[in-house]
């Protein structure tokens, strides 16, 4: 099995908006950042769950950045982890979701759509379809979640848009058509607004 993270694992989400992002060498690269905040992410293969190893910082300014990196590289020695780099990527606001592709033994390839962030294990609300999917079935994904005030708003929150996020799901549906070599497909999060959606980590299994 081959494990693909960061911009290897982006180069099969091409059609798909992608938060901005690039990657950091050396402290002196810090500079590149233009836009506060910011958030910087320690990529690894020993890093699925980033946030539970404090791999995921939003930084205010340079002062910030330079202490995550920092901070960072010191996880990593600590660790004994293999570093695959350090990303910073554009601050996106919005709600959180997980989509998934797995290659199931007895149905193939499945999608899956759920609440994601780090309510993923709190929540556990995801729902599946086999792939590829039409319209219907991503509209029944979106009804199937408990946590409806992620499609709709809540105290005042405006709507996400779901036509988009439609059609997300269903592009990345038809992935396993294009790849079929793909075991796995976890992007978490896309993080979805009333105007909208974008794709900030991604990681791919292939056999």
């Amino acid at each position: 099995m081959k494990v693909l993270l960061g911009k290897d694992a982006e180069k099969f989400l091409k059609g798909l908006q992608l938060a901005k992002s690039f990657l950091v060498k050396d402290i002196k690269e810090l500079l590149k950042i233009k836009k506060y905040p910011a958030v910087m992410k320690l990529v690894s293969p020993q890093a699925i769950h980033k946030t539970e190893i404090g791999g995921v910082k939003v930084v205010n300014n340079l002062h910030e950045a330079q202490e995550s990196l920092n901070g960072f590289m010191k996880t990593v020695k600590s660790k004994k982890m293999k570093l695959t780099g350090i990303i910073v990527q554009e601050y996106v606001k919005g709600r959180e979701f997980i989509i998934g592709i797995k290659k199931d033994p007895t149905f193939g390839h499945v999608i899956m759509f759920g609440a994601g962030g780090i309510l993923v294990e709190a929540m556990k609300d995801v729902t599946f379809r086999v792939c590829p999917i039409d319209e219907n079935d991503a509209e029944g994904m979106l009804s199937d979640l408990k946590n409806q005030w992620l499609v709709t708003g809540t105290r005042g929150q405006k709507p996400i848009n779901v036509k988009l996020l439609k059609q997300i799901l269903i592009k990345i549906s038809r992935l396993p058509q294009k790849y079929r070599n793909m075991e796995e497909l976890d992007i978490n999060p896309l993080i979805s607004s009333e105007k909208e959606a974008k794709i900030v980590d991604v990681r791919c299994v292939l056999s």
